[in-house]
């Protein structure tokens, strides 16, 4: 466990490889589960006045289930996800040519329409952070569906932590992530 200002960090991140391959499983962890893509608070203002620059980017059927069911959801908990389309695939998801899921809000981002990449739980996957009083814990979510993955970065050499260098840059900052590195590749005695 490694622990930096308010996060504890799973050793999992560090010593588990993963490189996403989107070739071998066409984007599943948008169309599989029982929820969608966990979304923070501050997400749902961003979904309220982006959505109109969004939308131009998502499929008929993923407008519809965003028109009957709102942006985002509240579960049974009282956490917010994404709109699902029949409780399966997320309604901001759509193939592209090849047949592979792709996030429609990050097109909507490539193309200069808002300034919201994704939500930060997608940019963050495999890691999952669970929020106690006081401290943020991220954790590697092991998902079959993503053993492809897990095979390619291992031939790749490349760590959780490395591959997602930039989301947690995006979630925690620069300093946090050197932080993060120096604890790794050089652990205190």
């Amino acid at each position: 466990m490694i622990i930096i200002q308010d996060t504890v960090i799973s050793d999992d991140i560090k010593d588990n490889f993963f490189v996403c391959n989107l070739e071998a499983c066409k984007g599943a962890c948008c169309v599989e589960g029982d929820l969608g893509a966990p979304l923070e608070e501050a997400e749902l203002k961003i979904l309220e006045a982006e959505y109109q620059n969004i939308k131009p980017f998502l499929t008929e059927i993923g407008q519809q289930a965003i028109e009957q069911q709102g942006l985002y959801i509240k579960d049974w908990e009282g956490d917010y996800s994404t709109t699902t389309i029949n409780d399966r695939e997320c309604a901001y998801a759509l193939y592209d040519e090849r047949g592979i899921l792709k996030c429609g809000i990050e097109q909507a981002y490539l193309a200069g329409a808002t300034s919201f990449k994704k939500p930060i739980s997608c940019h963050l996957y495999p890691i999952r952070i669970t929020k106690y009083e006081g401290f943020e814990a991220l954790n590697y979510d092991r998902w079959g569906i993503c053993n492809p993955a897990c095979a390619h970065g291992a031939n790749l050499g490349v760590r959780i932590y490395q591959f997602l260098k930039d989301p947690l840059i995006r979630k925690y900052g620069e300093d946090w992530y050197g932080e993060l590195v120096r604890e790794i590749e050089n652990p205190s005695s």
